[in-house]
Order: C-alpha cells, then structure tokens, then sequence
C-alpha cells in the first residue's frame, strides 16, 4: 500500500507543478517565471522539477501541452477514415472542443500559447510539427477522399482551415464568447451541444464545395 501511496503522491505532486507553471509562465513568461515561485505555489521541493521534468524549459513543455489533455486535438483524426462524414466531422469537433469543458485551465493555456507568439521558446513550433500539421493533413486526405480528387488543391487546404478554423474561434475568442453568449460553453453538455452544430456547418461547407466543384466540372467520383 505504501508504494501505491508514493505513487499517488509522486502524480499529484507532478500536476501541482504544471499546473502551477502553467499559471506562473501564463502571467509571467518562460523567462519571468522562476522555479523558485512555481515550487512554492506548487508546495513542492525545487528537486522535484528536476526529478519530473528534466529542468525549466522540460516543465514549461509540460505546462504547454498536459493541461489540454492526454489527447492532441484531433489526433483521432486518422481513425475516422471508415466512418461516413458526417459522423466523423461529430467525433472531430467531440475531441477537438473537450478542453473547453476545463474553464480556468483552458483560459490559462490559450493565454500562455498568445505569450508564447510574442515570446517563443520554440514550443509553438514543436506543435505545429508535431501536432497541427499532421492534425491538418489527416483532415484534409479525408476531405479529398470524399470529394473524389486524385490529389489534393489549395481549395481542399482552404476548407480544412474553415472547418478547423470554426472550432479554433472558440478557444481563441475563449473570452469574447464567454462575455457575448456566455450560455454557449456554460456546461460540459453545452460545449458537446457546440460540436454537433459545428458538425453540422461543418457538413453543409463540405457539400457546397462539392456542389462547386460538379459545377466546374471538376469533381470526380465520390
């Protein structure tokens, strides 16, 4: 039991310091925020940085990344490529807008990632290599396989960034939202409401663009 105590103790003791960090490096910046100040909003020893992270720049990947989730946004994008469109276009705004339901957490990590434009440590760039751009490409071979292209146009990038775009308004606009229609992301259930409605957009883009393209005469086969 004692080793199951120490275990639990040892994760706990890991979120406080990124959840901590993240707060400190949100407000402050990589370079305003000290370990010291984070151990001591976090209650833990200045080794223990160290013994999770690595070092500074190690917890300040983890405040960057953890508090979204244990899942990227949309990195079930590629599972979704048996599933009928609309379904799949469902189960990509589920996933996409899940962190909304985390309030304060979410604020602080759409405020660190702004800080992080202004001040880069490189870890934005480390996402979009990592994470957006294999995000935007599964989207788009999904939508160039609906279409019926045989390879993919500056047109089907143009969708993929509209529909994505629809869902990263929320999180970027996290403040305007919650001010102007605040009953929007009011509840978890709320924010499940939000990703079938953009599902639904989601689908009629989709669909105009077909109907575009069979106009043109440059629709293949779907």
């Amino acid at each position: 039991m004692k080793d199951t105590d120490d275990v639990m103790d040892g994760q706990d003791a890991r979120s406080r310091l990124v959840m901590a960090a993240l707060r400190l490096f949100a407000e402050k910046g990589y370079e305003g925020a000290t370990t010291r100040e984070i151990c001591e909003l976090a209650g833990a020893n200045i080794s223990a940085i160290r013994y999770y992270f690595g070092d500074k720049a190690g917890l300040y990947r983890a405040a960057f990344t953890e508090p979204m989730g244990d899942t990227p946004c949309g990195a079930n994008l590629g599972t979704y490529a048996e599933l009928a469109m609309p379904e799949a276009l469902k189960l990509l705004f589920r996933d996409f807008l899940e962190p909304l339901k985390r309030g304060e957490e979410t604020r602080l990590v759409m405020k660190l990632h702004f800080r992080e434009m202004i001040e880069p440590t490189g870890a934005w760039q480390e996402a979009i290599d990592a994470e957006i751009k294999p995000q935007h490409d599964a989207l788009v071979a999904m939508l160039t396989r609906y279409l019926g292209l045989p390879g993919v146009d500056v047109d089907v990038h143009r969708l993929a960034f509209s529909i994505i775009g629809m869902a990263v308004h929320f999180y970027v606009g996290l403040d305007v939202v919650s001010n102007v229609a605040p009953e929007m992301l009011g509840s978890a259930q709320d924010v499940d409401v939000l990703g079938e409605r953009l599902a639904d957009y989601a689908w009629s883009m989709i669909e105009g663009e077909a109907r575009r393209r069979a106009g043109q005469g440059d629709r293949g086969a779907s």
